[in-house]
């Protein structure tokens, strides 16, 4: 650690501060003893902080914008990777339009992919084995212990996959060890789905096709699973792990995925076993990923899940998982199109993942040798890795990581006691107070972020105007951060100022107050230089304690400011008077840590303002304010983490009244644009995620007589009203607001539209699902039997109320598909999802096995459970526009897209229950 301090070495006897002995004269300060100010030039300030900004998102378009061009057939050649190969693949996908599970178009993307995977075998190397396999897997349930599926249990049946596996001819022992690369073939019902994940087949095929040329001298097989049914809950992964023989000989698993559409693929998720991305970081051409990603996948701040969780939780595979995440606001939704696939997206994957595959399959081993058996040495075992522009990925392990920031933690620690046992009081009093002036940063940047947050869903046609332009962000909340955290950090340099004064008074002087002043202020400076330092010693001792594996970035904004500063900052004079802080010492401290991190920190912040789209899951729930609150706050931290050195030099310069003005023009100006509607907050290429479902009930009705009642329901995961979408569909009769709770099963819309005009046409009583009592056993272990008939159906969700159901069974005919044991409930349900193709079966059996003193509990009132009457909910999905449904789809606005998840309904749906006192 480079020394953080000037002369605070001097003795206590000098009654100094930090750095300055403030009854002696420095005769080689010139600028002070003339009484000259030091105040820097506003004109340098506004430069320099242009420079700093420029630089910051050049880095950040060179990490993650810069792509490779895409080679043709001849440019790649027969052992090559061409992304104009690949991007046949993904038309041909496209052209089929939607097509999920149980659908037409996914037998023909299937038969499309069985036949390009037959040709690939025919032009394989003659010393090369390529085979087919056109995979039918049985119905299987699968209840993954973590994650977005928590509580549920995902039942499958009639999922078919195409699985190829290449591997060299003359050496048969190759197929006892293989590397799975896995994707999805099926689609959400809203989209064509070119990015998620028609551009990961495409790039499988075209892998495939090149290591076919290849694996003569492998050492170990690779196999390449399409995949149907990932969208439906990652059931389609399961079947193959849990169902294939090749399955058993897996060694390392490797998932594409997409979050958005094409850009950089990168690794969001490793391990556990740091082999795979040890390797990859080796040979990867434009390698890209980084450990923050995954820290906040896992932590549950992204609502997602990838097949990756099922290879690692149930096979209990290492590997990697890589996604595209360009443009997430178009995740889901009908702009997951073939023209917003950016050009040089499928060579950047293709290459890394040719050069990586060359690698470990010709590797003679996979993982390391020592098997890890504890969560202690598999924390210790993790991988810490980062991209620096996208050119070199920086890869090692937790232990070694803990090393060095124990390292850096504790000679930072002993530099600031050293210091402070040097300076005394006066020196502990100036730390404290220059880091309460920190703290007053923090709340003034978040407080005026905030505050804009809670007045645009007042002001604005949409409580989220920056979605389609994600840079009025920098106007509308990088701005008043900016703003506040000057204005806080100023307030607490004139706090410490005050002390200053107030310390050297106690003192004899022999300079005059007007020098006097000066120095007071420059020794202010440095404090709140190094209050930065301190700022991220804490985050680096937090995160070091909690094994974060981001914290490497807490250590590159300590140690590179601390070192500049040690380096032509400090002293050992005890007797020298403080200058001004030199700009050299400010641009060395924060070159390397905007190089290593800018890029990836406005990348989380395009990030988390895409995924605002799909914000309220559960419509209605949550105020129109939060999600800007968190972008807000996000933005805030950020600037507060990142600009405090920066801060520290403003507050002697004559630039302050400029940045407040330019920065106050800055936020007007973009305010202004979306006030005006220049800048709409949504387009017909970043469309506002909708729903409209044609509902048939007959919840809370059972036996014979049910009297269903129908409506279309419109509504949105994206926060804000829907009285613009209404306005194009006001002719159909729809009221808006809060007074309808529609309870889905998986989900709660409690603010949405509804229209029951014209409804009965396009729907019949025999679609309408049953839940039949075959018996009912009381008693002291209560056991009820149900059959299950879900018609038309052969996707549905199913929800068992725990809080008078202890456990179940579930069958398909005599097949025990979900046996008992191991339930758990979320919010008292534990869900039942099915999905399947187009031969799965509608009957099932269900037996329920009641808690005990169930009838104590039957009447036990519960004011927060609304659906407490219920034993069952039951909603049955079909893919089917009815004719009011496809009419209010024409009608909506082109800057409205249906949106679909594992959780949503299709476009008709029918909700059934069974009430408690059936």
């Amino acid at each position: 650690m480079a020394r953080t301090s000037d002369s605070s070495s001097g003795s206590r006897r000098s009654g100094s501060t930090e750095t300055v002995s403030l009854s002696s004269v420095d005769e080689k300060i010139h600028l002070t003893e003339r009484g000259e100010s030091p105040k820097r030039s506003a004109f340098l300030w506004l430069a320099l902080f242009i420079v700093i900004v420029n630089c910051s998102w050049g880095v950040h378009r060179y990490q993650f914008q810069t792509l490779p061009v895409p080679l043709s057939a001849d440019q790649a050649g027969k052992k090559g990777f061409s992304e104009y190969e690949a991007m046949e693949h993904v038309k041909a996908l496209t052209e089929l339009g939607p097509h999920p599970v149980g659908s037409d178009a996914l037998d023909l993307a299937l038969q499309y992919v069985l036949e390009a995977a037959e040709q690939i075998k025919k032009v394989a190397h003659w010393e090369v084995d390529v085979q087919v396999d056109f995979f039918h897997a049985n119905s299987g349930a699968n209840r993954l212990a973590a994650g977005l599926f928590k509580g549920r249990t995902l039942v499958y049946s009639d999922l078919k996959h195409v699985v190829v596996r290449i591997l060299p001819k003359y050496l048969p022992e190759a197929e006892e060890n293989a590397i799975l690369v896995s994707s999805h073939i099926d689609t959400v019902f809203s989209t064509e789905g070119a990015g998620d994940c028609s551009s990961c087949v495409a790039v499988m095929l075209e892998l495939a096709r090149g290591i076919s040329q290849w694996a003569n001298g492998f050492k170990n097989a690779v196999i390449f699973l399409f995949n149907t049914g990932e969208e439906e809950g990652l059931i389609g992964a399961h079947s193959f792990i849990t169902q294939h023989p090749w399955s058993k000989t897996i060694r390392l698993a490797v998932d594409l995925e997409a979050m958005g559409i094409g850009g950089k693929s990168s690794i969001f998720q490793s391990g556990p076993d740091p082999w795979a991305i040890e390797n990859f970081a080796m040979v990867a051409k434009y390698p890209s990923g980084q450990i923050i990603a995954q820290d906040l996948f896992l932590s549950g701040f992204i609502k997602s899940a990838t097949d990756f969780q099922v290879y690692k939780e149930v096979a209990g595979l290492s590997g990697l998982d890589f996604a595209y995440t360009d443009a997430g606001a178009v995740y889901h939704t009908k702009n997951d199109k073939l023209k917003l696939l950016k050009p040089g997206s499928l060579q950047h994957l293709g290459e890394n993942m040719l050069a990586f595959l060359l690698q470990t399959a010709a590797s003679s081993r996979f993982l390391s040798d020592k098997a890890i058996e504890t969560s202690e040495d598999i924390s210790q075992d993790q991988a810490i890795y980062f991209d620096i522009m996208g050119t070199y990925m920086i890869v090692y392990r937790q232990r070694l990581a803990s090393m060095l920031q124990n390292s850096v933690i504790i000679q930072a620690l002993l530099i600031w006691t050293t210091s402070l046992l040097m300076g005394g009081y006066p020196a502990a009093a100036s730390l404290a107070l220059s880091f309460i002036s920190i703290l007053i940063m923090w709340i003034f940047s978040l407080s005026f972020s905030v505050l804009v947050a809670f007045l645009l869903p007042l002001i604005c046609s949409s409580p989220l105007p920056y979605i389609a332009s994600p840079w009025l962000v920098i106007g509308l909340f990088g701005a008043p951060a900016f703003i506040g955290a000057l204005t806080g950090q100023h307030v607490g340099y004139l706090i410490l100022q005050k002390y200053l004064w107030h310390a050297s008074s106690k003192r004899e002087q022999k300079r005059s107050p007007a020098i006097q002043a000066e120095l007071i202020k420059l020794e202010a400076e440095r404090w709140l230089f190094k209050a930065g330092s301190v700022q991220w010693l804490l985050i680096l001792m937090v995160g070091n304690f909690y094994k974060v594996g981001s914290s490497y970035i807490a250590v590159i904004w300590l140690a590179s400011p601390a070192f500049a500063y040690g380096f032509l900052e400090a002293t050992l004079s005890p007797v020298r008077s403080p200058k001004p802080l030199k700009i050299v010492t400010l641009l060395l401290g924060i070159t390397v840590p905007i190089i290593i991190s800018a890029g990836i920190l406005i990348r989380l912040v395009g990030t988390i303002t895409g995924i605002m789209v799909l914000f309220d899951r559960n419509p209605g729930t949550k105020p129109e304010w939060l999600g800007n609150v968190m972008v807000a706050v996000f933005v805030a931290a950020i600037i507060c983490l990142t600009s405090v050195y920066v801060l520290s030099y403003i507050h002697l310069s004559d630039a302050k009244r400029s940045i407040f003005l330019a920065t106050g023009a800055l936020f007007g100006l973009t305010l202004s644009l979306v006030l005006s509607g220049i800048v709409p907050p949504f387009t017909e290429d970043v469309a506002r995620a909708v729903n409209v479902v044609h509902v048939v009930e007959t919840t809370g009705q059972y036996g014979e007589n049910q009297n269903p009642f129908s409506y279309i329901s419109l509504f949105s995961p994206t926060p804000g009203k829907l009285m613009k979408e209404v306005e194009h569909v006001k002719e159909e009769g729809f009221i808006c607001g809060k007074e309808k709770v529609i309870d889905f099963v998986t989900f709660r819309v409690e603010y949405g539209c509804w229209s029951s005009d014209d409804t009965l046409r396009g729907w019949s009583k025999a679609d309408i699902p049953t839940l039949h009592v075959e018996s009912d056993e009381k008693g002291d272990g209560r056991s009820t039997q149900i059959s299950i008939d879900t018609k038309v159906s052969t996707r549905w969700s199913l929800a068992i109320n725990t809080h008078k159901i202890a456990d179940f069974k579930f069958e398909e005919n005599s097949d025990e598909l979900v046996p008992v044991g191991n339930k758990i409930g979320i919010h008292g349900w534990h869900i039942i999802q099915f999905a399947g193709g187009k031969n799965a079966p509608t009957k099932f059996n269900l037996t329920l096995f009641w808690v005990k003193n169930y009838a104590q509990l039957t009447h036990k009132p519960d004011a927060q459970r609304r659906d407490q009457h219920l034993l069952l909910k039951l909603r049955t999905d079909v893919d089917r526009l009815t004719p009011k449904s496809e009419r209010v789809l024409t009608k909506l606005p082109t800057w409205c897209s249906l949106f679909g998840k594992s959780t949503s309904p299709n476009t008709l749906a029918f909700l059934s229950s069974l009430p408690v006192d059936f």
